[in-house]
């Protein structure tokens, strides 16, 4: 049983909203605030990573590699203009370690292209660990960590 307070658990919640809310009105340039300066962001499988690979399909391990995709998605990346709509359950708080704060959320995103269509794109968790020493929770970690093994070569968006 956690012995984080309810304090805690509401601004990691919040923070949560705030970061779908980021990605969803298309204010990607904002996302990267999310992170510690030093992070790590990952994208992988459930099957991957019950196996223990560290491989991913996709990999930051800064702020500064966070906002050179975003960078590249606006002004090198070329594919068709899409929007993301997350349904996100409440973060399972898993431990406090010395890193931060240990968490599960939940996650399913909704993909709508340019067209209308609308088609269930991803679903999974997110495995985080989360500095409280501010005022706002940060990230240090967020590990993606979808259901399916199948990534659509339209990934461009972070999840």
């Amino acid at each position: 049983m956690s012995t984080i307070n309810n304090d805690t658990f509401f601004a990691i919640a919040r923070v949560q909203a705030d970061y779908a809310r980021c990605i969803d009105d298309d204010r990607l340039e904002e996302w990267p605030s999310f992170f510690l300066e030093s992070c790590l962001y990952k994208i992988t499988s459930a099957a991957s990573h019950r196996e223990g690979y560290e491989a991913s399909v996709v990999f930051a391990n800064s702020r500064g590699m966070l906002t050179d995709r975003i960078t590249a998605l606006r002004e090198a990346n070329i594919y068709e203009r899409q929007a993301y709509r997350h349904i996100l359950g409440m973060p399972s708080i898993l431990g406090e370690e010395a890193q931060g704060v240990r968490t599960e959320t939940p996650f399913m995103v909704a993909r709508i292209m340019l067209d209308g269509t609308t088609d269930l794109f991803a679903t999974g968790r997110y495995l985080d660990v989360w500095d409280i020493g501010s005022n706002t929770p940060k990230l240090a970690e967020r590990l993606v960590v979808c259901d399916s093994s199948r990534f659509d070569t339209l990934l461009a968006i972070p999840l």
